[in-house]
């Protein structure tokens, strides 16, 4: 697979982006895949491969993330998307779809909200966004643990003891995100609910039923939020394994959403 990388500069950053041709015709889609936290443009690229005969594609590596620079400062989601929306308007004019998992999701959703001209439609893959609504059991086990750590948390100043307190119980993002840890902490509190409710453009959310990262209800929640949106909740894949062993069905359902476009 060659990949051509462009580094493009947009709304105050810098980020790579790697343009993958594959259709030669001007009225041909253009795909924009968008990753996952704490991965890159290397985990969607397959996908983009198995699509290349019926598009072509760019990978971004979001600023942060992969041969990407840091952003330039503490980012929420809504700046990921006005730095996409700032660079996608200086390419030359086709019709658009938003490739995204999980955190790419995130950024997918403000961006039709906030930019809707800059893609033709979403396809959002183990898409989150939303609080996850957990049920009665689940609280229960994940009491003590909370109660522990506000308890701690309470007692120990604010310096390196709390930040060795933060990172004891955290989640694993959270201890391995280094410098883009106030982004995550911005992104995981976020809620989309308002940004999923402006989006008018075809949405399609593709998700596995055994996530347990981003639960299905989750999606099951944007589905109806989001005006005439798809939903497909696919048997046995998980967050990850939904690009990996589930990519036949994921690139399936792709081909579908941009048949639906012409």
């Amino acid at each position: 697979m060659l990949l051509e990388r462009q580094d493009i500069d947009a709304a105050g950053t810098r980020f790579a982006a790697f343009r993958l041709a594959g259709v030669a015709r001007a009225d041909a889609p253009e795909l924009v895949w968008a990753h996952g936290w704490a991965h890159s443009h290397l985990s969607l690229a397959p996908l983009a491969e198995a699509m290349r005969g019926r598009a072509d594609s760019w990978l971004a590596d979001l600023p942060g993330f992969g041969a990407s620079p840091l952003p330039p400062g503490p980012w929420g989601t809504a700046d990921y998307a006005d730095a996409m929306a700032d660079w996608l308007a200086t390419l030359p004019a086709r019709k658009r779809v938003w490739v995204g998992h999980s955190f790419g999701c995130r950024v997918g959703l403000q961006l039709a909200a906030r930019h809707p001209e800059a893609v033709a439609a979403l396809f959002l893959i183990a898409a989150a966004g939303l609080p996850p609504h957990r049920s009665l059991a689940t609280r229960l086990r994940r009491m003590p643990r909370r109660l522990a750590f506000r308890a701690t948390r309470a007692m120990t100043p604010e310096g390196p003891a709390r930040e060795r307190l933060r990172e004891r119980y955290g989640s694993s993002d959270y201890r391995t995100a280094g410098a883009m840890r106030p982004v995550l902490v911005k992104a995981v509190n976020e809620d989309l609910t308002a940004v999923a409710r402006r989006i008018g453009l075809p949405v399609m959310l593709v998700h596995g039923e055994a996530d347990t990262e981003s639960p299905p209800e989750i999606a099951t929640r944007l589905h109806a939020l989001i005006t005439g949106s798809q939903l497909h909740l696919l048997r046995g894949f998980d967050h990850l394994t939904i690009l990996g062993d589930g990519r036949h069905q994921v690139i399936h359902l792709l081909g579908e959403l941009l048949v639906s476009l012409k």
